[in-house]
């Protein structure tokens, strides 16, 4: 067999002779073969070891810990959710198109990866199962028959419901039958020829003055319980879109009567989060009920700070940084409720570009009102 020889060259500084080597083909190969073995086990080694200092102080192996323990949390709160003790001890009365859209559902994929699930149950509001009352009234609501159309009074049944805060309603298989064909009441809506575009009264504030005051352009704008949707008449009138929230009220087609104006009705009740995405809004506008609306009042919750921290949060959530707040004569029942107002507004920071407060005269009552209103302009946050 031959040999291989390895000539290495010495240091200049050492010397001149040459160091020389001379080893045959295969224990070459031997020793090329150990070192690459060793190579690829000590790489196993690292690669499967999970007590290492690296693998402990990984940020990576802590966010998947942190998502794996999330998923976790939302495996155990479906699953609570799908053996809800709502039901089973009150399923006996409820119509078979409640207990049908009330049942689980197989994920179209299949099992869940991360939750472990295979089905999903329905949405319907907690709300709607906390009292006989509402219970019975979402069950007169799902008894219908399926593909045909749906009862007369199911409007009337939706709106008692919507105002009971058993939102989201479930869905139904029955069609509906559309608006009245008598034509809508063109009087008795509230319809008010000078209200923001004519001075009234001292706390009232005009269009035109709130627009030259913006610092960005208005384009979009939310109504918060804007009742026969005036202000968004008005608005449209100067180029800007409005979505005005209605929640129909003692039979009036409140909903009908806004679109048949060529304005946009959201049935929204008042104590449903806002179905907006975040910041989207260049102006909010909250009526003269909107605040105590908006703290839910058929969950008795209206007087308290709490409800309206939920709601001033959400339309805080909805509208853009740089857009307008305005408070459009909030009437309050006394002083204390105008300084919970008052505080829960300066809590968030906003710029008071108009602000107006005092007694309201000539309420025919002996308590003197009094009213708030303000245009606030919502900062950046830190």
């Amino acid at each position: 067999m031959g040999s291989v020889s390895l000539n290495v060259p010495a240091p200049r500084r050492g010397g001149g002779r040459r160091i020389s080597c001379h080893c045959s083909p295969a224990l070459l190969n031997l020793l090329m073969f150990l070192a690459l073995l060793s190579t690829n086990a000590l790489a196993l080694l690292a690669f499967f070891s999970s007590s290492s200092p690296a693998a402990v102080h990984d940020p990576s192996a802590a966010t998947a810990s942190a998502a794996s323990t999330i998923s976790d949390h939302v495996a155990a709160i479906a699953r609570e959710i799908d053996t809800s003790s709502h039901l089973p001890h009150r399923a006996d009365g409820l119509p078979p198109e409640l207990l049908l859209f009330l049942s689980p559902h197989a994920l179209p994929l299949g099992r869940d990866a991360r939750t472990g699930l295979t089905h999903m149950p329905a949405s319907v509001a907690h709300s709607c199962f906390r009292s006989p009352t509402t219970l019975s009234l979402l069950a007169a609501f799902m008894s219908y028959d399926p593909h045909a159309a749906c009862p007369r009074n199911a409007t009337l049944q939706q709106h008692r419901l919507l105002s009971k805060a058993c939102e989201p309603l479930p869905r139904r298989r029955c069609l509906s039958r559309g608006p009245r064909t008598a034509p809508l009441p063109a009087s008795n809506m509230g319809v008010d020829s000078r209200r923001w575009v004519k001075p009234r009264h001292d706390y009232e504030f005009l269009l035109d003055d709130v627009l030259r005051l913006s610092a960005i352009r208005i384009r979009i704008g939310l109504d918060v319980a804007g009742g026969a949707a005036n202000f968004a008449a008005r608005m449209r009138d100067r180029g800007v879109t409005v979505v005005t929230t209605v929640l129909d009220n003692a039979g009036k087609p409140m909903n009908e009567f806004v679109a048949a104006r060529g304005l946009f009705p959201l049935l929204l009740s008042p104590a449903h989060r806002f179905p907006f995405y975040d910041g989207v809004f260049d102006l909010v506008h909250v009526g003269t009920n909107a605040l105590d609306e908006g703290g839910a009042p058929s969950m008795g919750n209206s007087g308290t700070e709490e409800a309206l921290e939920f709601f001033m949060f959400d339309v805080d959530r909805v509208l853009r940084v740089g857009g307008l707040l305005w408070i459009d004569s909030y009437l309050c029942q006394s002083e204390e409720r105008r300084q919970l107002v008052v505080n829960l507004i300066e809590r968030f920071g906003y710029k008071k570009l108009k602000w107006m407060a005092g007694e309201k005269a000539g309420t025919g009552s002996a308590k003197t009102a009094l009213y708030l209103s303000a245009l606030l302009q919502k900062p950046a946050k830190g």
